[in-house]
């Protein structure tokens, strides 16, 4: 199995940090932008697309600021693999983003970002922020 690279990527996103945050952390929230549907039993949260099912454990949060989930293998144990959503405030600007940290192949790396694009392109659509 090859190793993943890790990397970043940072959207602006007209929001409050507040409401960003319910679209990063909670089920209904997530299954609006991130996947097809999202099930959650305390820390553990099932991701549902068409054909897959991912699942992975809330690793950390900060309330209107971070989340952080890692990916579990099928047996439901901690993976090497997370990705993390972070709301950065401008000091001066008070401009929000977003900055995305996941891992993807390495071959598949120019996808993984377009993903995101086309996720985060969802998500703006979603808390009205085009």
């Amino acid at each position: 199995m090859k190793q993943k690279v890790k990397y970043e990527l940072e959207f602006p996103i007209h929001s409050s940090p507040q409401l960003l945050y319910q679209y990063m952390l909670t089920p209904s929230g997530l299954s609006e932008w991130f996947a097809d549907n999202v099930n959650s039993r305390g820390e553990f949260y099932t991701f549902i697309w068409d054909d897959s099912e991912e699942k992975a454990k809330l690793a950390s949060k900060k309330s209107g600021e971070k989340v952080k989930f890692r990916w579990l293998d099928e047996d439901g144990n901690d993976t090497e693999y997370f990705f993390e959503m972070k709301i950065q405030v401008d000091e001066i600007t008070q401009d929000v983003s977003l900055i995305v940290t996941d891992f993807s192949d390495p071959d598949e790396l120019h996808e993984s970002k377009l993903l995101w694009e086309n996720l985060i392109s969802d998500l703006k659509h979603v808390i009205g922020s085009v």
